[in-house]
């Protein structure tokens, strides 16, 4: 799992103090897990997870689904009040019907 973290912060172009920072945690925490020689609360597994934009299954067992996109767009979505939401559904549906028109 530490490489998975690691993997994945370098692919997101996320420095280990920006990732410490986000998570409350000396980057010195960040080096170690991420070297294998600390593990991971369930907390921090979570926490993990949010940041990155992927499930605890991707961190844990390298389970990537090809919907993950659409996961972290619902993930986001659903923290969004009503009128934000509204908003974001009305441009899909703009941009989706300008598609059409361009047919």
């Amino acid at each position: 799992m530490n490489e998975r973290l690691k993997q994945i912060r370098k692919r997101l172009k996320l420095s280990q103090e920006f990732v410490a920072k986000q998570l409350k945690m000396t980057r010195t925490t960040v080096v170690a897990i991420e070297a294998g020689t600390r593990k991971v609360t369930s907390e921090e597994l979570v926490e993990f997870s949010k940041l990155y934009g992927v499930s605890t299954d991707e961190l844990l067992y390298g389970e990537v689904f090809e919907d993950t996109e659409v996961r972290a767009f619902a993930r986001t979505f659903a923290e969004l009040s009503d009128i934000d939401k509204k908003e974001i559904m009305n441009l899909m549906d703009f941009k989706k019907r300008y598609k059409e028109s361009l047919s």
